[in-house]
């Protein structure tokens, strides 16, 4: 009879039937066995112990709505043996919520790595806007500090008489900034953009905001034989210039 327990304990019934995945007729063996023989009981007791010891060692807290789900789906199934059915769902439970748990910090982890990303292209992006900044302020210092620069006086045509402004051409470094220190008002649905023919280009330097341009110099592109321009434009800029409404133009 002993050498029939040993063999019986040598075997993985007791642990299959223990985390539920033995067939039937093992399932029958191991609650005879279980109800007959001492010995064959308290191993079982131990390792029930010992799962559930284990579950709770590293069992992943997952959150609260992810285990009601599992636990509700789990309670829906019906199984004939009470005492297997109860096996079964503490097993099943502790399966399913920790790898439930994993599922989620892995998709709260790739949640996290886009995230990751974003911030660091913000970063990279800001730290380029930067360079650009303080490449500009470096120029304008050249530009303003320079005994090669050449400042042009602006004024606005019978358009604009009221318009002023000052540019300032540096030859040597090939860097132009203008500075319009007063712009006449404009209806709302019209605004001041400027202009730059550079060979043989149009290019488009945007709108031209008074509050803004009295406070800072604005990059013009430099070019030998160049040429800016100031128009009124409809409100919110034009993609090509009104020629008639040309109010100012500087040549460099």
């Amino acid at each position: 009879m002993k050498e029939k327990i040993k063999d019986f304990l040598d075997s993985d019934v007791l642990e299959k039937y223990l985390i539920g995945t033995c067939t039937e007729e093992e399932a029958l063996q191991a609650e005879r066995y279980i109800a007959m023989y001492p010995e064959v009981r308290d191993t079982y007791n131990e390792l029930q112990e010992n799962l559930e010891a284990y579950a709770k060692m590293y069992a992943i807290k997952a959150p609260d709505e992810l285990k009601e789900k599992i636990i509700t789906r789990i309670g829906k199934e019906h199984v004939g043996r009470k005492k297997y059915y109860r096996l079964a769902i503490a097993a099943s439970i502790a399966v399913l919520v920790s790898w439930g748990a994993n599922f989620f910090y892995w998709d709260q982890n790739q949640n996290l790595q886009e995230e990751n990303a974003m911030v660091n292209s913000k970063i990279d992006n800001l730290e380029e806007t930067m360079r650009e900044q303080l490449e500009d302020v470096r120029n304008q210092f050249i530009v303003l500090q320079s005994p090669q620069t050449k400042k042009v006086t602006v004024k606005g045509n019978k358009k604009a008489k009221e318009l002023k402004a000052v540019a300032y051409i540096n030859p040597v470094k090939k860097l132009s900034y203008i500075n319009v220190s007063k712009l006449p008002n404009l209806p709302e649905d019209q605004c001041y953009q400027m202009w730059a023919e550079v060979n043989g280009k149009m290019v488009n330097l945007g709108i031209i905001h008074e509050a803004d341009s009295q406070e800072k110099l604005l990059a013009l592109p430099y070019a030998d034989k160049a040429v800016s321009y100031i128009t009124i434009e409809p409100k919110g800029g034009n993609k090509t210039p009104t020629v008639e409404n040309i109010v100012a133009n500087i040549a460099y």
